[in-house]
Parts: structure tokens; C-alpha cells; sequence
């Protein structure tokens, strides 16, 4: 929510009403349950079924086959997953550093998800330019001084996070500045 007070545009809501279709990040909205008799003899049979069937393909390599009773007596100690039917998901923004703690990467936009017997409302965060503008403001919120003025930190972060890309199409060089693309026009040089 700190994106709304900041040099950066806003981001656009996007809003999804249908059957359970976006997930959260990863996985359809889910919970954990714990095991019954019926869930553990399922997942044993299938653990069987499935080495049964890697032998079959597989003969230089079999698996040795467990015997049910272990297998059942492990799968009750498990937990397993179902479909939630009612509840809220809140996903934070998605990102990670990846080859020193400024290098920022983007993986998914923020959302807000509601389930309902099948059907799911959920709200998307769309920021325009979406993974250079994720980027940005992270280096933005985490590599500046909350102190300086906006104008300082914007002048750090085009400095030491330049975000300029160069493309090649058809003979043509074109080369676009991100922050140009992302910033409030105010905040603009």
C-alpha cells in the first residue's frame, strides 16, 4: 500500500469473478487438512499404483514396493490438501534478490482473493511496465534513505538502478528508460 504514496504511478485494480482459476501465488486456494482413514488408504494405494507402474516401465530400476500397512500407517501422519470453500488469501508482492541484495527480481503482482463454494472474486495489482516497475520500487523502498527527499532518492535510484533497456528489431536500436515510463509525471526530470 506504501506504492500509493510514493513517485511512482498507481497501480491499476484488476478484478476476477468466476469459477476458482487464479492462484495464490503457486496453488489454487487451498487448505490443510489432516488425515483420515480414507485419505491415508487412498494415498497408499496410489503410492503403490504409482511405484507398480515405474517398476512396469522401469524394469533396471525397481523401486521395492512397501508393504500397505506401513505405507497406510506413514499417510496418517500426513497432512493433505483440498480446495478451500470459503476463506480469504492476501499475497503479498512477489520478488526475491537474485546475485547480491540489490539485484531485485520480480515474481508476482499483490492480490486479494476471496472463495466461495467454487467461485472466486480476486483483485489484482496491475502496475503498468509490471516487472520493471516492481523492480524499481523495490530498490526504491529498500536501497534509499526514507529521510531524503523524494527527489534525492529518485536521483540515487536512477543512478545505481538505472533500469534503461536496449532493444534490436528489424536493423532498428531503440532504447527506453523505465523510470520515464513509471513515474508520476510530476517526478519526471
Amino acid at each position: 500500500m506504501r506504492v500509493y504514496d510514493s513517485p511512482f504511478k498507481r497501480p491499476k485494480l484488476h478484478f476476477y469473478q468466476g469459477p476458482v482459476a487464479l492462484g495464490t501465488p503457486y496453488f489454487l486456494p487451498r487448505r490443510t487438512v489432516r488425515a483420515t482413514p480414507k485419505r491415508a488408504s487412498a494415498a497408499a494405494l496410489e503410492e503403490m499404483k504409482r511405484n507398480e507402474e515405474f517398476n512396469s516401465r522401469n524394469p533396471q530400476y525397481t523401486r521395492t514396493i512397501r508393504p500397505y500397512p506401513i505405507i497406510f500407517k506413514e499417510k496418517m501422519r500426513c497432512m493433505f490438501f483440498e480446495p478451500k470453500r470459503i476463506g480469504f488469501d492476501f499475497v503479498s508482492l512477489g520478488w526475491k534478490t537474485k546475485w547480491t541484495d540489490q539485484d531485485y527480481r520480480f515474481e508476482w503482482a499483490p492480490r486479494w482473493s476471496f472463495v466461495f463454494f467454487g467461485k472466486q472474486i480476486a483483485i489484482t495489482f496491475v502496475a503498468p511496465e509490471q516487472h520493471h516497475y516492481w523492480e524499481c520500487w523495490l530498490y526504491y523502498n529498500y536501497q534509499t534513505n526514507r529521510l531524503d527527499p523524494i527527489s534525492i532518492r529518485l536521483e540515487q535510484c536512477r543512478k545505481e538502478f538505472p533500469c534503461i533497456w536496449t532493444s534490436h528489431r528489424e536493423g532498428k536500436e531503440e532504447t527506453v528508460c523505465y523510470w520515464d515510463l513509471i513515474l508520476k509525471p510530476e517526478y519526471l526530470n
